[in-house]
């Protein structure tokens, strides 16, 4: 049973005070009063939202809370309710079984306080590793993987569109990063800063007339209302190894849009992270009605989410030298344009 709270006093999560956090949660109710905490930490590496893992003496949850900004970098605006699309959905995958089995258990819900408690997965490590461009994923992996949107995109379709999950502020501003600020050719991010020479080399495609129009069609296209649950930031970091398998978590970007979007982002960090050919194409191979997706924006959206993963803010942790992203971006640019 999932228990939602409402409360008239604004609570902050802080690792530093679990006095007031075990208040908080047995006030809730999330924890009996002869419970206490014995261990807060850090629950991850995400970037939306400030994530805890507590330890108590009868077990452990996960507590998460979404504020009006980026946790990662405090400066960017964001919608401060976003925890609260993220829990939505988490109900709306409980009932299909498969889906649910892949991901943790929504357990609690503020809606005031934008505080949400999730089923702990334990120790995990997300596949980040991937970007050491020494480490390659598995068929088996790729099997699961793509078999989550598989049921995810099948089981969740709707046969009219409607304003369910529309999720629209989060698109904006997942739009903002993906669609527009990496192409401005003056956005006040040198990316020399990142590696050297970087910055030079993307202007070659800030300037570009003819990308930005193929761009700034893709962003129409996500911006579209669809058919079809996404899951919304279906890449590495996403993807958990557990004792019991392969977990997804951090649905916050989730919406009713078209399928090529997850696909899309999936197969980009494939190569991003030097997967070769052979396993970008069991992608295709293990994705049902593959045949059936808009080829033009599938491979527009593969080709934004590599170009904005390389000249945007949302960096990662790659090993890639300036050579490898040169070709990774002039990959991507055929795949915009062709």
């Amino acid at each position: 049973m999932i228990l939602t709270k409402q409360k008239t006093i604004m609570f902050i999560l802080n690792a530093n005070e679990p006095n007031e956090l075990a208040y908080y949660l047995k006030k809730n109710e999330w924890i009996s009063d002869n419970d206490a905490i014995t261990l807060l930490s850090v629950a991850g590496q995400g970037n939306m939202n400030y994530v805890l893992r507590v330890t108590t003496m009868q077990g452990s949850f996960i507590i998460k809370q979404s504020r009006a900004y980026v946790e990662k970098y405090p400066q960017i605006a964001a919608p401060e309710k976003r925890v609260l699309t993220e829990a939505a959905f988490y109900k709306k995958i409980s009932t299909e079984k498969t889906i649910q089995k892949r991901m943790p258990k929504l357990l609690g819900l503020d809606t005031l306080n934008n505080i949400m408690i999730l089923e702990d997965l334990g120790q995990a490590n997300d596949f980040n590793v991937l970007y050491n461009l020494e480490q390659n994923i598995t068929e088996e992996e790729i099997s699961v993987l793509v078999s989550y949107l598989n049921v995810l995109h099948q089981n969740f379709k709707k046969p009219t569109i409607d304003d369910e999950l529309a999720n629209l502020e989060m698109r904006k501003l997942n739009y903002e990063h993906i669609f527009h600020y990496p192409f401005l050719e003056d956005n006040g991010f040198n990316l020399d800063t990142i590696q050297d020479g970087l910055q030079t080399l993307a202007l070659i495609y800030k300037k570009d007339a003819i990308l930005k129009q193929k761009i700034e069609l893709l962003g129409t296209a996500y911006m579209t209302k669809g058919n079809y649950l996404l899951h919304g930031d279906y890449y590495p970091a996403s993807w958990l190894h557990t004792a019991d398998g392969i977990k997804i978590i951090d649905p916050e970007f989730c919406y009713y849009g078209l399928r090529e979007f997850d696909l899309g982002v999936f197969i980009a960090h494939l190569y991003l992270s030097n997967q070769d050919e052979n396993t970008i194409d069991k992608v295709k191979k293990y994705y049902n009605d593959y045949q059936e997706l808009n080829s033009a924006i599938l491979n527009g959206f593969i080709g934004v989410e590599i170009m904005r993963r390389l000249i945007g803010l949302a960096q990662l942790p790659l090993k890639s030298d300036l050579k490898d992203k040169e070709r990774l971006l002039k990959l991507a640019y055929q795949l915009i344009t062709n």
